[in-house]
């Protein structure tokens, strides 16, 4: 592959998780201007973002199967187009449809499904093409875009709420043509692919890999799912303080939140271009990036003024940065070509899963105890970071570090 078209390949391959980040989190800053111009209720406006994630997390493990059975790009592209045309329709409804409110959650629901069939695939995407040590550091820019995705995604739909408030709806098929051109163009998947097994054959192999690999495998996928719990639960908190205490709100509130979101871009890509294929060191960043999510959480309970508070939190953004790059690494390689798919899409769904449940669960802890809810915190990352340590065993390396285990099995306790 030529170095101008490798460039163009993790361009396109990065622009599919940015895709799918957007989907919530660039409508946030517009939920009150919807809740307003259509008299929604609370619960009406929350149903936006929740029909979304569930979609999505009830598609991904489809999408993946389809994926390993087919192609990526076969997937990926209708993704792409049923994405769009969710956030066509649902920009047309809000324009001033009879039920615009319905239109407007089947929109988000044909999102959600699309967005099943973006980054989880992406991952797998990149496990296909790209090997050893450029392996971890194209994964470490799919982590990154996802980050990136998640620090405009807030300015951007402020800037699109001053044209009008469901200006959102309609930027989303012009991100997802850019999208579907770079992947038609640049994506390149080998044409001599295997002939698919039946599906008793592929469901069986993959009770296998769960079997023998299933300890430290379900210790990855909830790291994963921790690490977006906690992420968009702590920013959920951080936009209410924002209003509440500071009466910060608007673009100025989307750069504030963008801050440590971006600690969280920069130390995944630098993460995830210095790993090469370094097992020992993957585990040691795991366990050492949520040794720093608990020091950060732990010492926030202690901390109520804004600018000391953004200091000490942006340590939970960069052990976040350390974790999800060598998970992403571990996970892709963990199973064959045939059966990434699924895998890497499993492990997507437990993320939605975890993005998901953090708004409402940090709810209920806000309300319990403030200090409470960072201990709860902190108690979760410390337990989560000695099952990483304890389930993930890997054999101290010798001699070339970027050439330890290559063969990209994993020993477990």
């Amino acid at each position: 592959m030529a170095s101008k078209n490798k460039g163009m390949t993790v361009a396109a391959i990065g622009s599919i998780p940015l895709i799918m980040t957007l989907g919530n989190s660039m409508l946030i800053p517009i939920l009150p201007q919807m809740k307003s111009a259509l008299k929604l209720s609370q619960l009406q406006v929350s149903l936006t973002i929740t029909v979304f994630s569930i979609a999505a997390a009830i598609f991904i493990p489809v999408l993946g199967y389809l994926s390993d059975r087919f192609s990526r790009k076969i997937v990926i592209i209708p993704a792409l187009i049923l994405y769009a045309v969710g956030g066509l329709l649902a920009g047309l409804a809000s324009a001033g449809w009879p039920a615009a409110y319905i239109w407007i959650l089947i929109g988000r629901t044909l999102q959600g499904i699309g967005a099943a069939g973006t980054a989880p695939i992406a991952m797998a995407l990149t496990g296909d093409l790209f090997k050893g040590g450029e392996q971890s550091r194209v994964l470490g820019i799919v982590e990154a875009s996802n980050g990136l995705g998640k620090v405009i995604s807030p300015i951007l739909g402020s800037l699109l709420g001053l044209l009008f408030w469901y200006a959102a709806f309609f930027a989303f098929p012009v991100f997802c043509i850019v999208s579907i051109f770079l992947t038609w163009l640049y994506v390149k998947e080998k044409s001599h692919r295997q002939a698919p097994p039946p599906f008793a054959t592929y469901v069986r192999g993959l009770f296998s890999v769960f079997k023998h690999e299933g300890r430290w495998l379900f210790t990855t996928y909830l790291a994963g799912a921790t690490c977006l719990f906690t992420l968009f639960g702590i920013l959920f908190y951080l936009s209410d303080i924002l209003e509440k205490q500071y009466t910060i709100d608007g673009v100025k509130k989307g750069f504030i939140l963008a801050i440590p979101l971006l600690v969280m871009v920069i130390t995944a890509y630098f993460t995830g271009a210095k790993i090469g294929k370094n097992m020992y060191l993957m585990k040691r960043l795991i366990v050492l990036g949520f040794l720093f999510m608990t020091i950060s959480y732990g010492s926030l309970v202690f901390v109520e003024k804004l600018v000391p508070f953004l200091m000490v939190l942006v340590l939970s953004s960069v052990g976040t940065g350390l974790v999800l790059p060598c998970l992403n690494t571990l996970i892709t390689g963990s199973v064959g070509k045939e059966r990434r798919g699924f895998v890497t899409s499993l492990y997507g769904s437990v993320r939605f899963l975890g993005v998901a449940l953090g708004p409402p669960v940090f709810t209920r802890l806000m309300a319990w105890s403030r200090p409470g809810m960072f201990i709860s915190l902190a108690a979760l990352t410390l337990v989560v970071g000695l099952l990483a340590f304890l389930m993930i065993h890997i054999a101290k390396p010798k001699g070339d570090k970027d050439h330890i285990n290559e063969s990209y099995r994993y020993n477990y306790v």
